[in-house]
């Protein structure tokens, strides 16, 4: 009899399962094309029904949990990320132990969370530890390998370890390249950051070239009016007001703006930072000099 009920509940499961992963590619899509509110209706329609039909320690959940915290990342809601990706955690450590793929993204996604809040120091741990499981279980060259080292850079960029930052970056860069070609979203996000250190390594010749290929790769992929877009524009009008091209800057300012306050609102750290950004501009071109303002730059 109870072989029975369960030969019954089965393919429920495997529905179930099935249309958890199918919302969540839709919920992905949508993230992707900056329909931010669609994705969060349709990963807490996942989660909703993982939790109800799979149980609540299954891995099906723990993957939309990470999902969310994502998509929570993404929308400045940083507490209600690091919940999401606690939560996932600790069910992948019960299911997987500490030396999984699933272990690893958390303890990438942590280290990202971290460079979003500007704690660089509490993410480089996560951030190598997720790059050294994952680089012992897929090889040096597996491209998901190279995303956590372009990760790590951005937070070693972020305390000023350059060189190390560089390596990294051009490291992850080689391998998108030999696996992607040269026109894939990954590029041109490794190549924003890398821009931004040349930029502030006195380098603005390559720093421009670089924030130029990155831009028209990101227009073709993403168009014109997404908000990874507007990243590399804040960051290309960064470059153009610290050499003085005010009326430049203040053109892309603008349009990094007015992506960043239609895709999150105006209260959205980005768009406050963009802002905040062109204000430094303009007083900097109005008193002929550059306000200490820090380095304005966003990541990504």
């Amino acid at each position: 009899m109870l072989t029975h009920l369960r030969s019954l509940l089965q393919p429920r499961r495997a529905v179930a399962r099935f249309v958890t992963r199918i919302l969540s590619r839709l919920a992905r899509a949508a993230q992707a094309r900056g329909d931010y509110e669609r994705a969060e209706q349709l990963f807490d329609r996942a989660l909703c029904l993982t939790e109800r039909s799979l149980g609540p320690s299954d891995m099906e959940v723990a993957a939309v949990l990470n999902n969310l915290g994502v998509l929570y990342k993404d929308l400045g809601r940083c507490d209600q990320a690091e919940s999401m990706y606690q939560k996932a955690m600790a069910l992948v450590r019960a299911t997987r132990g500490e030396r999984s793929l699933e272990i690893a993204s958390l303890y990438h996604n942590l280290g990202g969370l971290a460079h979003a809040r500007s704690e660089y120091a509490l993410g480089e741990p996560h951030a190598r530890h997720g790059l050294a499981i994952r680089e012992s279980l897929l090889g040096p060259n597996h491209p998901d390998v190279a995303a956590d080292a372009a990760a790590l850079a951005a937070i070693l960029e972020g305390q000023g370890k350059r060189d190390e930052a560089e390596m990294l970056i051009r490291r992850a860069l080689t391998v998108f390249e030999r696996v992607y070609g040269s026109r894939h979203y990954e590029i041109a996000v490794n190549l924003n950051n890398l821009a931004a250190l040349r930029h502030a390594s006195g380098d603005p010749r390559e720093a421009e070239q670089l924030y130029q290929r990155a831009l028209g790769i990101k227009e073709k992929l993403l168009g014109m009016n997404h908000p990874d877009v507007a990243v590399t524009v804040n960051n290309l009008a960064v470059l153009y007001k610290d050499q003085g091209r005010y009326d430049e800057a203040q053109q892309l300012y603008g349009r990094a703006l007015t992506i960043f306050r239609r895709a999150f609102g105006p209260s959205h750290p980005k768009a406050i930072a963009c802002q905040e950004n062109y204000r430094a501009s303009v007083r900097a071109q109005e008193a002929f000099r550059s306000p200490a303002q820090g380095d304005g730059k966003l990541s990504e």
